[in-house]
């Protein structure tokens, strides 16, 4: 059987893009097998989408201090088709911010945890630039989650 990973994101920027193309490769790194990664851009992502998943990665800037207002739209177009159906599902993030992230943390994991998520890999939290170590991060990050998946 194969197990799904939903990638939900809103990279806007090219270093939300970059961020994004190195935890699509980590999810596949060798070794992880039986994994298929469904893409979603955060503005086109259904609640069907998420229902389908067994395990969700997010990805998001940091804009005014909070989670992108498309990431928010995911949120609110799944939150109550999928309330209490998900409980328990593994989930990710990644957040790029150009001074701070602190807003966007704080807003995901309260609406994943009202929605009965489980954080399944530390959050990358990125301020500044995207050097090799936020892309080794950020493939670290797509593999753990894809890897989850795997166990």
């Amino acid at each position: 059987m194969t197990a799904r990973l939903l990638v939900v994101h809103h990279t806007p920027s090219p270093a939300t893009q970059e961020i994004l193309e190195a935890v699509l490769a980590g999810t596949r790194a060798d070794g992880i097998e039986g994994v298929a990664v469904d893409v979603q851009p955060a503005l086109s992502a259904t609640a069907s989408d998420l229902l389908a998943a067994d395990a969700v990665l997010l990805g998001t800037p940091a804009n005014i201090g909070y989670m992108s207002g498309a990431l928010k739209h995911f949120f609110d177009t799944v939150y109550y088709p999928t309330f209490g159906a998900k409980r328990g599902l593994p989930y990710g993030y990644w957040v790029h911010g150009n001074n701070d992230t602190e807003g966007a943390r704080r807003a995901i994991e309260s609406i994943a945890g009202a929605l009965g998520w489980v954080g399944s890999a530390a959050p990358l939290l990125v301020t500044g630039p995207v050097d090799r170590e936020v892309r080794e991060a950020a493939f670290e990050l797509g593999g753990t989650l894809a890897a989850v998946l795997m166990g």
